[in-house]
């Protein structure tokens, strides 16, 4: 591909990812605008600064990571819908996660997103991804593609799961986070909420799912891939 054609090409991007040396290395990646056409309009580290970021910017393309404080991506592409519903030109989004997990790419596609590519992507790769869902299309990294399809695709198994449907967004953040072994105070760290609040959503879980303990909650977190 000529200089000349890579710059007629032009797409306006928000980064949303808490970890500040991964955006600064994707933003390496992808290059300046000049030669890759990609031109990173904003970044943000959390629920709520994605939100006000994006509904400032009106970029083309956001890439979300699913694990975020605040309610993580699926909450960002909540808000999003709402308050962009009357908008004429449609922001995408492309979830950009460590996390290959199945729930993790079906909850976000639920929520709206258009593709969904792991952290091990190539940055050539990844701006390819980002021109594609600018365009409409549906990207997945090639393993995850199957998640999506046994999904929405399957009719013997229910589309959703009516056990993980009674958790809150924050509830099942912290059910993650307990499952991977994590203590209350460093849950408290990494979600931003008070070790009480950690405390009450740890209890809330328990009644919802009928469990007893967090041993029993990690072994049904691990069951249904949640870890």
């Amino acid at each position: 591909m000529t200089t000349e054609e890579v710059t007629e090409r032009h797409v306006r991007v928000v980064l949303v990812d808490d970890h500040r040396m991964f955006r600064t290395g994707v933003q390496a990646e992808i290059g300046t605008t000049a030669r890759t056409g990609v031109e990173v309009v904003g970044e943000a580290a959390d629920v709520d600064q994605a939100v006000t970021v994006i509904t400032a910017t009106r970029p083309e393309v956001v890439l979300l990571d699913v694990h975020l404080p605040g309610g993580g991506g699926v909450e960002v592409l909540r808000r999003c819908a709402a308050m962009m519903a009357d908008q004429e030109a449609p922001v995408r989004f492309l979830a950009l996660s460590v996390s290959d997990a199945a729930e993790d790419v079906i909850g976000v596609i639920r929520g709206g997103a258009r593709g969904y590519v792991t952290k091990t992507i190539t940055g050539t790769d990844l701006i390819d991804a980002i021109f594609r869902v600018r365009e409409g299309d549906a990207v997945f990294s090639p393993r995850l593609a199957g998640f999506v399809l046994d999904a929405f695709a399957s009719t013997d198994a229910p589309p959703v799961d009516e056990d993980l449907d009674r958790l809150t967004q924050r509830e099942r953040e912290v059910l993650r986070l307990i499952a991977r072994g994590y203590a209350y105070k460093e849950i408290a760290k990494q979600l931003f909420i008070s070790v009480k609040t950690v405390e009450s959503h740890v209890s809330a879980v328990l009644r919802k799912l009928q469990l007893s303990n967090r041993h029993e909650l990690t072994r049904w977190a691990t069951a249904r891939r949640l870890v």
